[in-house]
């Protein structure tokens, strides 16, 4: 709701200016008012207003009472914000800046707990409104903070939306911790089959089956008639049904389970609902900042985080935005606790600081964008690379690169281009390419550096500072070169080959693992034999008639009728790779 810019320059007191601090302290029904003078003694009657035309009315009187008796009068107006309550007050004040004769209105708003201890250093342990207004008034008048920006009607909108869907959120997790301790003593084993207890398949199973008593009865057939259940969970389930150690049964429990599933799915409802009403209100902004444009962000991500930025300009620096919603690897180190107890042994985690939705919402995106975003994808594969037991933090770096990308989307006002950068090209071949670009373009007097200047050919040569021309490049690799095999799978994901390929788009599947033809033996067939785990870097055919398998190597080597050294040095020439350690 409140945007922070840049402190902006007021008007400075003079003889025909006077400078008056107006604390408001806010709440549901209604507000109260303090009126300072530049010495910090009162302007006015202090007045407490109700939220209402009427009560309006008595604060614009009051202000214009003021600048009868003063004459110029400069306010700096400060609000002690609780919630929501102050949108109609801010409104109402910003357009009371166009209204007012002989005056000029500085609106600044403080969170709660900042106004909290502004007062307390002042008044101690004294709370009231009065006391809140007072304060609020002196740090106006001795502070000057920064004015706030008054948000469009249209932001005003996406922003209560989200902050709905926020609770309706909450709401559908609290539902799933109720619902799987009711299961804990209905049917316990379900939790160790299910890896979502709010899946469809979950819920339906449990709608008609809801104890294990139930379930142990039914048959085979019947189970296998729940849509979207894996079959290969129908045996499991019948043998823990009826080996279950559930301790309670019966109808009133059964209608218990009935009942936390049907509000599973009506808040599951309300969510989507509320999704669609927050993309349609975010595409009524009135200026877009292309945050959909990223593969990975989806309407509905880009939407939350317009909500809950507000402002780009609020920020300087993208990891001032990581920063703001925690989206970022922390490391926990041993030692001991101010118990004195050692703590466990060192590792990444993920800092739990920021937005809730914002955080489950981008999270998402990350799992997404590292397929689909060149520039995540990229990032993944080395955190993956050099951290193979940690694919969660690389999904957590995937979360911090989506947010650099929105802070350098919104501030251009530019749509993703997915060239703009060599996203999934070495960094040292990069900068090679880089090198090779700028000596093409040099003239013959920028080639050599300064250094010696000779008259006449020495008995031996003296390099002094050189420039780039004059040191040895690295030649593309010859049949008789040395290669390191596990460093250039390193470097090269099958995801990036599959869409060298222009495979990308035949594969389906959630997830990582994703099923298609094969490309080796029946490329232009519809089947779905060949099988790729984009996290693992392999492939396997599942027809007897190829059974071809292993990793990004062997699928060029089979693709192109190579052996597995031409297959590598093709890659190597194919994508830039480093065909081996630079020592």
């Amino acid at each position: 709701m409140l945007l922070h810019h840049a402190p902006v320059s007021q008007p400075q007191a003079d003889a025909k200016m006077h400078r008056i601090g107006v604390g408001i302290d806010t709440s549901r029904y209604g507000h109260y008012a303090a009126f300072l003078r530049d010495d910090l003694q009162p302007a006015a009657g202090e007045l407490q207003f109700v939220e209402s035309a009427v009560g309006y009315a008595q604060l614009r009187s009051r202000l214009e009472q003021i600048v009868s008796k003063l004459g110029t009068v400069h306010f700096a107006v400060r609000l002690d914000v609780a919630g929501q309550y102050a949108d109609n007050l801010l409104h109402f004040l910003h357009t009371l800046q166009r209204q007012l004769a002989n005056a000029t209105l500085v609106i600044s708003c403080g969170d709660p707990q900042r106004n909290k201890n502004y007062r307390a250093a002042l008044f101690g342990s004294q709370k009231s409104d009065p006391v809140e207004a007072r304060a609020a008034a002196r740090y106006a008048l001795s502070e000057r903070p920064a004015p706030v920006k008054m948000l469009s009607a249209q932001q005003r909108t996406l922003r209560h939306v989200a902050s709905r869907l926020q609770a309706v959120v909450r709401q559908r997790t609290r539902l799933i911790n109720q619902f799987h301790l009711l299961l804990t003593s209905t049917f316990p084993e379900l939790a160790l089959l299910a890896n979502d207890i709010a899946s469809g398949w979950v819920l339906t199973l449990c709608e008609r089956y809801p104890t294990a008593k139930l379930l142990a009865a039914a048959s085979a057939q019947d189970i296998g008639q729940i849509p979207y259940l894996p079959e290969k969970l129908i045996a499991p389930l019948l043998e823990h049904a009826r080996t279950a150690i559930a301790s309670l049964e019966g109808d009133t429990v059964a209608e218990l389970v009935r009942d936390q599933v049907r509000q599973l799915r009506d808040v599951r409802a309300r969510q989507l609902r509320l999704e669609k009403t927050l993309v349609d209100a975010y595409r009524q902004l009135p200026d877009a900042n292309h945050l959909d444009s990223i593969p990975g962000i989806g309407d509905v991500t880009a939407a939350i985080l317009t909500a809950f930025i507000r402002d780009i300009d609020r920020f300087q620096t993208p990891n001032q935005l990581v920063a703001y919603f925690g989206a970022m690897p922390i490391e926990e180190s041993s030692g001991v606790d101010r118990d004195g107890k050692p703590r466990a042994a060192k590792r990444n985690i993920m800092s739990r600081r920021g937005n809730d939705l914002v955080r489950r919402y981008l999270w998402m995106a990350a799992l997404s964008a590292v397929r689909y975003n060149p520039a995540v994808r990229a990032l993944y594969a080395r955190v993956v690379a050099k951290h193979p037991d940690q694919k969660a933090i690389a999904i957590g770096h995937g979360m911090r690169k989506l947010l650099h990308l929105v802070f350098a989307i919104w501030k251009t006002k530019k749509p993703f281009d997915k060239t703009h950068y060599p996203w999934d090209t070495p960094a040292h071949v990069a900068a090679l390419d880089a090198r090779d670009e700028q000596e093409a373009a040099a003239t013959p007097e920028q080639e050599q550096a300064a250094g010696l200047t000779l008259t006449a050919e020495p008995a031996q040569k003296e390099v002094t500072a050189a420039c780039e021309s004059s040191l040895p490049h690295d030649a593309e690799p010859g049949q008789n070169a040395f290669v390191d095999f596990a460093h250039v799978k390193a470097q090269l994901p099958i995801a990036r080959v599959l869409e060298h390929l222009n495979l990308t788009r035949k594969l389906q599947g959630a997830g990582a693992q994703k099923r298609s033809a094969c490309p080796i033996h029946c490329p232009h067939s519809h089947g779905r034999t060949f099988s790729v785990n984009l996290d693992d870097n392999v492939f396997q055919c599942f027809s007897p008639r190829c059974q071809k398998k292993g990793d990004v190597i062997d699928l060029w080597a089979a693709l192109h009728h190579q052996d597995l050294r031409q297959a590598v040095l093709d890659l190597v020439r194919t994508f830039a790779l480093e065909p081996a350690p630079n020592k």
